[in-house]
């Protein structure tokens, strides 16, 4: 299993958290995600999908929602 921490620069709302969930949730080969105090933390099988695309797809799917990754500019 494969694991992917992101920081946000603002924590979810109850409905955004739980949009990111049935979204980045039911992915072919995500086994997890948990949001909370600004993080997202997504657990995925490795040999079904890529920690490069959970990651994007991770990415979009927050700046949809309106929020930034920390890192990000």
């Amino acid at each position: 299993m494969g694991k992917v921490a992101l920081a946000v620069r603002k924590q979810f709302c109850e409905e955004c958290s739980l949009a990111l969930r049935r979204f980045i949730g039911k992915m072919d080969g995500v086994e997890s995600i948990e949001t909370g105090d600004g993080t997202i933390d997504i657990t995925f099988d490795e040999t079904r999908i890529s920690g490069e695309r959970v990651r994007m797809l991770a990415r979009d799917s927050v700046e949809k929602l309106g929020y930034k990754l920390q890192n990000d500019e």
